[in-house]
């Protein structure tokens, strides 16, 4: 038997506000249909004023723990992939962790920006793999609308902010590529392409700073890399694209999306899509997606999902797993 970290429940939370494509008309040279036609994306969530991370990431969390029927006792990590935290200092996941009212286990955050939750996955199944943790709450939340250059069209229009949660348990399985589970990742980096996708700004640096992007240059890595890393992850859980019930991607571009699925030998009707109603949430996205893809009833126990990403960093990575 093998000791896998199975889904046991998902929650979502978007902030109220929507903005549609057609708000940034206003102050951008910039259309709804310009907006579309490149990304795919029609509308996006912003936080209010006020509204934090870690509230967004607890209202997540909250969610996943009614869907598994638990409570935060039941818990006993917390991991939250995150490039916007609340303060410097202490972790989001730390004030997760006391606004579920959880007062054992431990909590830490993950930063590998549009790849942190396939990164707070692979962590998370690590520690459930090792008897550290029996149930791990993994949460991707971003308020992205904090760092963004409002004059740039180029990348103001393609961020929203969100949280979504994965209550991961573990569970006794016959140890085969038929378990339900996390079955395989691969993660990856290359600092050699940090100015494709960074903020220019930080703490050592003494300044809040904003998004910046090479969009050409990123789409250019993300579709190769992308369905390299999937493909990677497939092969060592003893799988093949044809055996996919499910690409969850990160949702940053519809293009992205598609050249992917294809290069997969994947059709679209296999990928759950949700970018056109969240924006980019960078490492919010997956958990998203996968909480909106349950609750639509795409997806369905004992299907088999990959989820991939890439982000600044360069830093890339995917997850097999069996729901």
């Amino acid at each position: 038997m093998t000791r896998r970290a199975v889904v046991v429940g998902t929650g979502h939370y978007l902030p109220e506000r929507v903005v549609e494509n057609a708000e940034f008309e206003a102050t951008l040279d910039t259309t709804d249909e310009w907006i579309r036609s490149r990304s795919g994306i029609e509308r996006r969530h912003f936080a209010a004023e006020g509204e934090t991370t870690s509230d967004m990431a607890a209202k997540a969390a909250e969610r996943a723990l009614a869907d598994a029927g638990l409570t935060a006792d039941d818990v006993d990590a917390i991991v939250v992939a995150t490039s916007t935290p609340d303060l410097t200092f202490p972790s989001a996941a730390t004030m997760v962790q006391s606004k579920l009212g959880m007062t054992k286990g431990f909590a830490f955050d993950v930063q590998a920006v549009c790849a942190g939750f396939v990164y707070a996955l692979s962590n998370a199944s690590a520690l459930i793999a090792s008897g550290q943790a029996n149930r791990v709450m993994v949460i991707g939340a971003e308020t992205f609308s904090r760092i963004m250059d409002w004059t740039d069209r180029g990348t103001c229009v393609l961020f929203g902010d969100g949280a979504g949660a994965l209550l991961l348990e573990a569970q006794e399985q016959p140890g085969t590529n038929a378990d339900r589970g996390i079955l395989a990742t691969d993660l990856n980096s290359d600092g050699r392409y940090k100015d494709l996708l960074y903020v220019d700004g930080g703490v050592s640096t003494q300044s809040t700073g904003h998004l910046r992007m090479q969009g050409n240059q990123v789409f250019r890595h993300a579709v190769e890399k992308l369905a390299s890393t999937a493909n990677t992850a497939l092969d060592r859980a003893g799988l093949s694209a044809a055996d996919v019930d499910w690409i969850v991607p990160h949702q940053a571009n519809i293009r992205i999306i598609q050249g992917t699925a294809k290069k997969m030998g994947l059709s679209m009707d296999n990928v759950v899509v949700t970018v056109q109603d969240h924006g980019n949430t960078s490492a919010a996205s997956i958990p998203l997606a996968l909480s909106v893809g349950k609750e639509r009833g795409q997806i369905k126990e004992g299907d088999l999902i990959v989820t991939e990403a890439i982000g600044g960093g360069l830093a890339w990575g995917a997850v097999v797993l069996r729901w």
